[in-house]
């Protein structure tokens, strides 16, 4: 058996066992032996993506797991370096999720329905790259939906918001898996197989109507996932009504997964398109960006201004994969590839700095029950490793050096000023206003990323005291 698969076994089997303790065990015990067992389900995945990426190969097909179609599962780089990214987050996340979830009580995420949940949604975010056809995306992508769900209404009898920011979750959700459905259909009738490598092999006979009809179908669904404008409406809704662990796994692994699905069908099945397809997307990047950090730089609430502050640099990714299409269709592949590397660089290192944000967020919010900037105050003495964490992401968050978020910033830079080279109106016209809006959207980052941190350290505003006992914390 190889690494990928001795790791992925390990994992599925760590999630099955941690489903089964959140549902049996009693209280005191379900939230360590289930953290414990998520926590083992994000090490086993990184494994399995780190090996991957050290150029392992692995592929496997299950006749009788799937009714009708079988299960086909398959792992390359792209998935290896997803499947990484999403086990780090949430190995940390877990351990983290232990303490959270101890001090909150038999409810919200301690509850039994969430501990049950929780490891299947940790192993969702491993699986999901791992599929080879489109029945086993779509049901692993259906359960990583549904976790999802459940997770955000943790604690929907304790708050009306939460059960309201569930419903705009499930409404907008359900409706990319309509698109999809429609979109993987068409392509799988047109290729005439549904395996993945099936509809790589048929994309190539394809007429260009059917091609651009299928990414018209399935490119909305992958960027609402990533909470793109104008599909964005869940996202800062719903990530500031989870338990913030759920937050930091919804934000900072589950979103991957939308440009996981963008790149696999537009530039691997698919092979590629037009440049219509890319510029695009790489507009919506464009809005996304500005509006995200416009959001969060006036939003009061701060798990929202972390909410809009992933919708800005998933932006910032999608403006990557969207340059990456149009200069491999002039036939620019260095350009392709360094726009291509800088927005996968950028989910990783947006994974990293988002994490930690949201888990020293919900510290906060453990520690004085508020997430009211304007309530907040004198927090860094009380709360001094929290607050260090907390600006060390933050100077990823802003992409100044040495934070980790500087690097595949300024390396998007440079692929788009390179790329003014590329021939064509629409990339004359697209790329600069990229350009300028990437700068524009940096420069906002920055005050509104110092915005908790001042918060944190200012001594006249009012200080949240110790959470009234048995009061609910997201």
């Amino acid at each position: 058996m190889s690494a990928i698969a001795a790791a992925l076994a390990t994992a599925t089997g760590l999630g099955g066992a941690g489903a089964v303790a959140g549902l049996v065990l009693p209280y005191r015990a379900r939230i360590p032996v289930v953290g414990a067992l998520a926590a083992g389900v994000g090490a086993a995945g990184a494994v399995a993506g780190v090996a991957a990426l050290g150029g392992g190969r692995w592929a496997a097909a299950y006749p009788g797991l799937v009714p009708l179609a079988g299960a086909h599962v398959a792992v390359d780089a792209l998935a290896g370096w997803f499947m990484a990214a999403a086990g780090a987050v949430v190995a940390a996340v877990a351990v983290y999720g232990i303490g959270y979830a101890s001090g909150h009580g038999a409810h919200g995420l301690g509850s039994r329905t969430a501990q049950t949940v929780l490891p299947l949604f940790a192993l969702s975010l491993l699986l999901v790259p791992v599929a080879a056809s489109v029945s086993t995306f779509l049901l692993l992508w259906e359960l990583m939906a549904l976790g999802s769900l459940l997770l955000v209404l943790a604690e929907h009898r304790e708050r009306a918001p939460v059960r309201q920011a569930g419903v705009w979750y499930a409404v907008m959700t359900h409706l990319g898996l309509v698109l999809l459905l429609a979109g993987f259909a068409l392509f799988a009738a047109r290729a005439g197989g549904e395996t993945f490598a099936a509809l790589r092999a048929g994309a190539h006979h394809m007429s260009p109507t059917v091609r651009g009809i299928v990414f018209v179908l399935v490119a909305p669904a992958f960027a609402s996932k990533a909470g793109a404008v104008p599909l964005h409406a869940w996202l800062p809704r719903a990530h500031p009504e989870a338990p913030s662990p759920v937050s930091a796994l919804m934000s900072a692994a589950m979103v991957n997964l939308g440009v996981y699905g963008l790149v696999r069908t537009g530039l691997d099945l698919l092979g590629g398109g037009p440049a219509w397809w890319w510029l695009g997307l790489l507009a919506v990047g464009d809005a996304s960006a500005v509006y995200g950090i416009l959001q969060a730089a006036m939003a009061s609430d701060l798990k929202r201004l972390l909410a809009y502050s992933t919708g800005e640099n998933m932006g910032l990714v999608l403006i990557g994969v969207g340059a990456c299409g149009p200069f491999a269709s002039y036939g620019d592949a260095p350009l392709a590839a360094l726009a291509l590397a800088a927005a996968l660089l950028h989910v990783v290192n947006h994974a990293a700095f988002k994490a930690l944000l949201f888990c020293a967020a919900g510290s906060v919010l453990h520690a004085t029950g508020l997430r009211d900037l304007d309530r907040l105050g004198g927090l860094r003495a009380r709360m001094p490793l929290t607050a260090g964490l907390f600006a060390l992401a933050a100077l990823g968050a802003v992409a100044l050096p040495p934070g980790n978020g500087f690097i595949s910033e300024w390396l998007l830079l440079q692929s788009l000023i390179h790329g003014l080279k590329v021939p064509g109106v629409a990339v004359a016209v697209v790329l600069p206003l990229s350009v300028a809006l990437i700068a524009l959207s940096a420069g906002i980052a920055r005050p509104c990323s110092s915005r908790p941190s001042a918060s944190a350290s200012s001594p006249g505003r009012a200080t949240g005291g110790p959470p009234a006992h048995g009061s609910r914390r997201r």
